[in-house]
C-alpha cells in the first residue's frame, strides 16, 4: 500500500496533542520564538495559551518575515460559484442537501457573463467554486468551464469535490494551476457528526486528497481547517503536520494555508469552540513563523478592521469582492449564499486600502504558469 499523510496522522491522538499544546511553557514560548528555522513542537508553543502575552512580538516577526520573502506585495484573487448544487449533508453550509433551496448551475452564457465583470475588475487569478455533485458539476463540467475561460485568466483554481488521481491529471491537462481542499476539521468523530451522508463524509478519502494532488503533478495544493467546529488549537497543529508532510513528500509543489471561521448560512450552526480575532491572529502568526515560504490566504469571510490589520502581519493573498453563490455578480445577485461575507468592499476600495498601508496589489502572478 502507498504511504500517504494518513499513516502519519494515525500515529497522533487528538487529546494527547491538544494536551501537549496546552502544556507549554512561556519558556517554549521564548525558546521557539527565539529561534529562526521552527519545528512543529515551537508551533505548538506558539499556538498555546502561554503564547498569548507574547502576540505583539510574534505579529512583529511575523510582519519582517512576511516582508523579507514576499516584499511589500498582496496577490489578489477571487472566487466565482459555479454551481450550488450538492450531495453532501454538512452541519455548516448552506448548500447542504437537506436545505430546501433553488439549486442552479450555470450555463457558458452565464459563465462568460460572471467573467467578463471580474475581467474588468482586474483578475486574473480566478478559483471556481461548485458544490459537491458528481453527476452535474463532475470533471466534466468543471473540466469544459475551464476551457471556456483558460484564455482569460493567467491562473485557474478550483475547490470542488474531491476527486482520483487521474481525473486531477485530466484537469492540469486543461490548465488547472491550483486546487483547495480543506479538511474542515481533523478529528474524526466531529468530522463525522457534521458530515453525516454523502461521499464527504468518508473521512480518509478527504484526508488522502492532497497525497492524490501531489502525486498528479498539481502546481499548488492549499490546506486548512474550518476553525469553529473543534479546538482550533489542535486542527492547526494537525493543519501544520499535514502542510510538513506534503512539503517533504511532494517537494515541487508550491503550498497556500486559509483560516475560514464560521460565517453565518442558512443552517445556522454556531461554533463548538469560539476563535477570537486574537486566536486568528496568534494563528496566522504562528504558521508565518513556522514556514516563512507558504502563501498565507484571508478571505471575506473576515471583518473589514480586522482585514485591514492582518494584511501586515503575514498574509500574502486576499479576496475581494467576494460572492458566494452562482451568478452572484451578475447573473442572479439574490440567489443563496454558500455563507455571509463579512467585508463586503468594492475590489478598488480594497486595492486603495493596500496602496495606502504601503501594499502593492498584484494581479498577475510573476512566474508564468505554462
Amino acid at each position: 500500500m502507498n504511504k500517504t499523510f494518513q499513516n502519519i496522522f494515525d500515529t497522533y491522538n487528538w487529546d494527547d496533542t491538544l494536551a501537549s499544546i496546552n502544556n507549554k511553557t512561556t519558556q517554549d514560548v521564548e525558546y521557539a520564538l527565539s529561534k529562526t528555522k521552527r519545528d512543529l513542537e515551537d508551533f505548538k508553543a506558539m499556538v498555546s495559551p502561554a503564547a498569548k502575552p507574547y502576540l505583539e512580538q510574534m505579529a512583529y516577526l511575523s510582519k519582517m518575515t512576511t516582508k523579507k520573502r514576499f516584499g511589500n506585495t498582496i496577490q489578489m484573487y477571487v472566487p466565482m460559484y459555479l454551481s450550488n448544487e450538492c450531495q453532501n449533508i454538512c452541519t455548516y453550509c448552506g448548500f447542504s442537501m437537506t436545505n430546501k433551496i433553488p439549486r442552479r448551475t450555470l450555463t457558458d452564457a452565464e459563465i462568460l457573463k460572471e467573467v467578463a465583470f471580474l475581467k474588468s475588475k482586474g483578475y486574473d487569478h480566478i478559483l471556481l467554486v461548485t458544490g459537491e455533485a458528481n453527476k452535474t458539476v463532475g470533471v466534466p463540467y468543471i473540466k469544459h468551464a475551464m476551457e471556456l475561460i483558460k484564455d482569460k485568466f493567467a491562473n485557474i483554481t478550483i475547490e470542488v469535490q474531491p476527486l482520483d488521481q487521474h481525473e486531477y491529471e485530466e484537469l492540469i491537462e486543461a490548465n488547472l494551476y491550483a486546487v483547495l481542499v480543506y479538511q474542515e476539521t481533523y478529528h474524526r468523530a466531529e468530522y463525522k457528526k457534521h458530515h453525516p451522508k454523502g461521499k464527504k463524509s468518508n473521512f480518509d478519502y478527504r484526508l488522502d486528497t492532497a497525497d492524490r494532488l501531489g502525486k498528479a503533478g498539481v502546481h499548488k495544493i492549499g490546506i486548512g481547517a474550518l476553525f469553529g467546529l473543534e479546538d482550533w488549537r489542535a486542527d492547526s497543529f494537525f493543519t501544520a503536520l499535514h502542510l510538513k508532510y506534503l512539503q517533504k513528500t511532494y517537494w515541487k509543489t508550491k503550498y497556500s494555508i486559509s483560516f475560514p471561521r464560521l460565517r453565518p448560512h442558512s443552517g445556522g450552526l454556531e461554533p463548538k469552540v469560539e476563535m477570537t480575532d486574537r486566536d486568528l491572529v496568534q494563528t496566522i502568526c504562528a504558521f508565518r513563523l513556522l514556514d516563512e515560504d507558504v502563501e498565507l490566504s484571508m478571505s471575506t469571510r473576515e471583518s473589514e478592521v480586522f482585514r485591514n490589520n492582518i494584511v501586515h502581519l503575514g498574509i500574502t493573498s486576499l479576496s475581494a469582492e467576494s460572492k458566494t453563490n452562482p451568478g452572484g455578480y451578475v447573473v442572479e445577485p439574490q440567489s443563496l449564499e454558500q455563507f455571509e461575507i463579512s467585508d463586503e468592499r468594492p475590489t478598488e476600495q480594497i486595492a486603495a486600502m493596500l496602496q495606502e498601508n504601503g501594499l502593492e496589489p498584484v494581479w498577475k502572478d510573476w512566474e508564468a504558469f505554462s
